[in-house]
């Protein structure tokens, strides 16, 4: 009965007359889904918040971020909404708010709706066909989702009731007699990057005021276009989804001449483009329909678009010509035709496009270009040139040089011939030169020191001759040199090895270079992968290699080089392949190199090494190790098949009569001690003073003693269950200590370089420094383990919350830093750093501050930790110490003066706070792989400050400051602390003292913020 009443007001307020209408009414009503019932029950008053508090109960919100939707606020100050008039809503912005669940066909209801957008999320399902009756809308946006269905058709050709009051706007499907066309007021739709299947609804077309268009990257994972082939270069830069686009594109979208831009690429999408396209889509700027399986000729009509400015059609099978005409295309700026199958002709397609002045990027890489490079590529205006992988051939025109804004020239993997023009050098904007894989001869150009802006050289795998020419050293800004399989002679330029930001890799390898590898090479600290391999160079390796602590890959096999393997490379901890095969070196395979943990390849074959095998580390992978063609080898793994090592009589006699000298000393050694020590508890009785304990171990009475035994049974064994991590000098085990609780111990790797030092220093700086912000320690224990070995360790404060490195970056969820923690944080390492730095005597330095190194207790206080590399500093006056020697700081936070040799100050902690602060704010490492090129953590900061520093905040905390103007002005200055202390020059960072107070300040305004009469909340 209730439902016949709610029927005969409608029909009484619409004035129906005829029972066909009414009897059509009365089964739609009835036969209404549960939506529309509970839809039935929304008053014109409220029934916009009724609908968003239906639209948030079926959602999956894990951050809160819809906190402010409630029924005690009013509906239109809710975050993303935007109302007229405080009446009806007619915006709905919830992008990127890791929103989940199905998308809510309630959102139909709010009728007045103008704009939705609802992407970078986390939606997943259909989109629903409801949305088709939001006739005011004019963008939709739900790219960046999980929709994971096709796109229903009824969407854009469906009908909806207009005249009926807005609480049964429930109501679908046709009614032929009270219709409006379908979202006619729709310009934007994006559907992007989701996992959309099936075919393009032809009904899209409907939508006649439509001017952006977005099927984006919708591709199937594994189901890639044949014309990638197996290309990995081009492979690396393409997304794979779930689902994808298929079938062909409907001529209908093709008529929507509203169009300004359309993008259906990274899909799977077939067919020919319409002869017609160019008068059809008469007002295109830009045309995406690369990454698919489109097939024949590009259509000449293109280019009567006269206001398209971006053409892509990567990735596709398109054959035939390039069209000629394109030039008559005055604004375009991005031409895009790579990895087709398309065909050069005469080249006047590349005299046509020099009239195009805007043309910014011409990318017509791996199609079927052939014949010669027309001069008149010198008449473009690109600044990217792009044509390798084709077979071009003949000469690089000399007119190359004409290109003065170009930035890139990829001309590789052609049948190219001749020398390099030196017209190369006029190139001054070139960032990346890429020649590779051709026939060129002849010498390198001097010329080519004139690219000071260079990043990456590839010259690789040609036939060029004579001498590397010095001037390569004036490339300043190069990260990647790869000169090699040519037939390149002489020495190796020192000035190389002067380009200290050389990061990426320098390959020299198979030509015909000779003498010495130059001392200079030390200078390359930041270089993983060096290969030098079959060339003719000779000498001893240079010491200097040792500094290049970045290494990854070292190889120098098929040359001449003799003398031993030097003790400096032990260096290189991060080594993975290791290759000095084919030379003539001597002596014994050092011992360190069974302890490169992260070593995978060593190819030690064909020397003259002699002596025993080293039985640990990767030598116990018989595969990976590659020793043969050494004779005078002998023992190690059985597997590698070395005849065991003759046992020396005279030596076994030298060592029992030093053994039991050892014992008998010993044994003289413990009675005196136990002499001194009965002596010194005497008279501690008699005068009632503390006497210190002399030693590298801590203060007998003001820390308890623990045996090797102790901490076995602390650690089950030092199991893998209780291992924590790993550090500079040995690994870190959790255990529980009797009558300490848990703990954590830190047990020195004695066989590494450095770890007794390590060891001697933490105990120095744990026995002389206590504040509330440094890890706090129980004791230490030095002695022997089971096996007679020496042992070290030290027991700290277990600290249950791990690193700041986990919560700066974190692998799990749960673990999330509000600004509020970042301020606190901030504070704490600042007062620990100013306390070590003005309060200590004498000073003491850290040394390796970075986020593993800061640790976060249970009640997220941060603790700064490991002092092994920590040095106490001559005097308070000087604050610097006289040497540098075996500093081992961490890449990305040392300071720069460090690297030019400087002395070791409380300065270099200030910047490498200064940078972690700056990576606290961003969530940037400062050795992620954006930063290159000259570009660093700091660089990218400075760039945006002040003004943009909302677009650099790490995420988690942007939509704080965003809201919030307090919030957004306390992250500003700490922006600013971040830079003034990692400034490049010491003396304009500020003191940690003066941090510690800025810092302060800023704290005690954001407890002001957080009180209840605060006044800003």
């Amino acid at each position: 009965m209730t439902k016949v009443r709610e029927i005969g007001s409608l029909l009484s307020l619409f004035n129906f007359q005829s029972s066909l209408v009414l009897t059509l009414l009365f089964l739609i009503i009835l036969s209404t889904s549960k939506f529309g019932t509970e839809a039935l029950d929304l008053d014109t008053t409220n029934g916009d918040q009724k609908t968003l508090l239906l639209v948030k109960s079926q959602l999956s919100d894990p951050f809160g971020a819809l906190a402010s939707w409630t029924n005690n606020t009013i509906f239109c100050r809710w975050r993303g909404v935007t109302c007229k008039n405080q009446t009806y809503v007619i915006k709905l912005d919830l992008h990127s708010l890791t929103l989940a669940g199905a998308l809510s066909p309630y959102i139909a209801n709010l009728t007045f709706l103008q704009r939705i957008d609802l992407s970078n999320n986390k939606f997943s399902g259909q989109i629903p066909v409801e949305f088709s009756r939001l006739s005011h809308l004019e963008y939709l946006n739900l790219s960046m989702n999980s929709l994971n269905a096709e796109i229903p058709s009824s969407l854009f050709n469906g009908r909806w009731l207009v005249s009926i009051d807005l609480s049964i706007n429930t109501l679908h499907g046709r009614i032929a007699h009270v219709v409006s066309d379908l979202l006619p007021r729709l310009q934007y739709l994006s559907l992007a990057r989701n996992n959309l299947t099936g075919t393009i609804p032809k009904s899209i077309g409907n939508i006649s005021s439509l001017a952006y268009l977005d099927l984006s990257d919708n591709i199937l994972e594994g189901s890639i276009p044949k014309t990638l082939g197996t290309n990995s270069n081009l492979l690396q830069h393409v997304n794979l989804y779930n689902n994808y686009l298929s079938g062909e594109v409907p001529d209908s979208i093709y008529n929507i001449t509203t169009l300004t831009y359309l993008n259906l690429n990274y899909n799977e999408l077939s067919g020919t483009l319409p002869s017609t396209i160019g008068h059809t889509l008469p007002n295109i700027e830009t045309i995406d329909l690369g990454v698919n399986q489109f097939v024949g000729p590009i259509p000449i009509t293109l280019s009567n678009a006269s206001h398209l400015q971006n053409i892509v059609l990567k990735a596709n099978s398109l054959y035939g010509k390039v069209p000629t005409n394109l030039g008559s295309l005055h604004n375009l700026s991005y031409l895009d035709l790579s990895w087709n199958q398309l065909e050069s002709g005469d080249w006047s397609f590349l005299s046509s496009l020099t009239r195009c002045r805007k043309l910014w990027i011409l990318n017509l890489i791996s199609n079927n270009l052939t014949g010669n490079l027309p001069i008149t590529v010198g008449n473009l205006t690109t600044g990217r040139l792009l044509m390798g992988n084709n077979n071009i051939s003949g000469m690089i025109p000399y007119e190359i040089g004409n290109l003065v804004n170009l930035t890139a020239l990829y001309l590789d993997q052609n049948l190219f011939s001749g020398m390099v023009p030196p017209s190369i050098g006029s190139l001054r904007n070139l960032d990346i030169l890429e020649l590779s894989k051709n026939m060129l001869s002849g010498p390198i150009p001097f010329s080519i020191g004139n690219l000071t802006k260079l990043s990456e050289l590839w010259l690789m795998e040609n036939q060029l001759t004579g001498a590397i020419p010095t001037s390569i050293g004036n490339c300043s800004n190069l990260l990647i040199l790869k000169i090699c399989s040519n037939n390149l002679e002489g020495i190796i330029p020192k000035e190389i090895f002067g380009i200290t930001t050389l990061s990426q890799e320098v390959d020299l390898a198979n030509n015909l270079l000779d003498g010495t590898i130059p001392w200079e090479v030390g200078s390359m600290k930041n270089l993983p992968y060096l290969d030098l391999s079959n060339n003719n160079l000779h000498g001893e390796i240079p010491l200097s290699l040792g500094d290049c602590q970045v290494l990854q890959q070292l190889k120098l096999g098929r040359n001449h080089f003799e003398g031993s393997i030097p003790e400096s490379l032990r260096n290189l901890r991060g080594i993975e392949y290791l290759d000095l095969s084919l030379n003539n070196l001597s002596g014994k395979i050092p011992e360190y190199v069974d302890s490169f943990r992260l070593l995978k390849y060593l190819n030690l074959s064909f020397n003259a090494l002699e002596g025993n095998v080293p039985e640990g580390g990767l030598f116990l992978n018989a595969s990976a190790v590659f020793l043969q063609g050494n004779l005078g080898l002998c023992g190690g793994n059985s597997l590698l098949n070395f005849p065991p090592c003759p046992v020396d009589s005279s030596k076994h006699k030298r060592n029992f009569v030093k053994q039991s000298i050892i014992i008998v000393a010993s044994c003289i050694a413990s009675i005196s001690f136990l002499i001194v020590i009965i002596s010194t508890l005497l008279s501690r009785l008699k005068n009632k003073k503390d006497t210190k304990h002399e030693g590298t171990g801590f203060e007998v009475e003001m820390y308890r003693k623990v045996s090797y035994y102790d901490l076995l049974q602390a650690t089950d064994r030092f199991s893998l269950a209780n291992f924590i991590g790993r550090g500079n000098f040995g690994s870190v085990y959790k255990g529980n200590l009797d009558g300490e609780g848990q703990v954590a111990i830190k047990v020195f790797n004695l066989d590494q370089t450095g770890a007794h030092r390590s060891f001697n220093t933490e105990c120095e700086s744990l026995r002389n420094i206590r504040h509330r912000n440094l890890v706090g320690v129980i004791t230490s224990c030095s002695t022997v383990n089971s096996r007679g070995n020496e042992f070290k360790a030290l027991v700290l404060k277990y600290i249950k919350n791990g690193s700041l490195e986990e919560w700066i970056h974190p692998k799990v969820e749960g673990k999330k830093l509000s600004l509020e923690h970042r301020i606190y944080f901030a504070l704490d390492m600042a007062s620990a750093l100013s306390y070590l730095h003005h309060h200590c005597t004498p000073p003491l330095a850290h040394c390796d501050l970075k986020p593993s190194n800061v640790l976060v207790d249970g009640d997220m206080n941060a603790l700064v930790s490991d002092f092994g590399l920590a040095k106490f500093l001559p005097s308070p006056t000087s604050h610097s110490s006289t040497s540098l020697m075996g500093l081992n700081g961490t890449i990305g936070y040392i300071a720069p003066e460090y690297a030019m040799g400087g002395q070791i100050s409380i300065h270099g902690d200030v910047y490498s706070y200064g940078i972690l602060l700056l990576e606290m704010l961003t969530g940037k490492r400062p050795t992620d792989d954006m930063f290159n090129g000259g570009l660093n953590l700091r660089s990218y900061v400075n760039a945006a400050f002040p003004e943009k520093v909302g677009e650099i905040l790490d995420t988690t905390i942007s939509e704080e400051t965003h809201e919030d103007l307090l919030m957004h002005e306390c992250a500003i200055s700490l922006f600013q602390i971040g830079l003034c202390c990692s400034e490049e020059a010491p003396k304009d960072r500020m003191s940690m003292r003066d941090v510690a107070t800025e810092i302060s300040l800023l704290k005690e305004t954001f407890l002001k913020k957080e009180t209840p009469d605060g006044g800003t909340n």
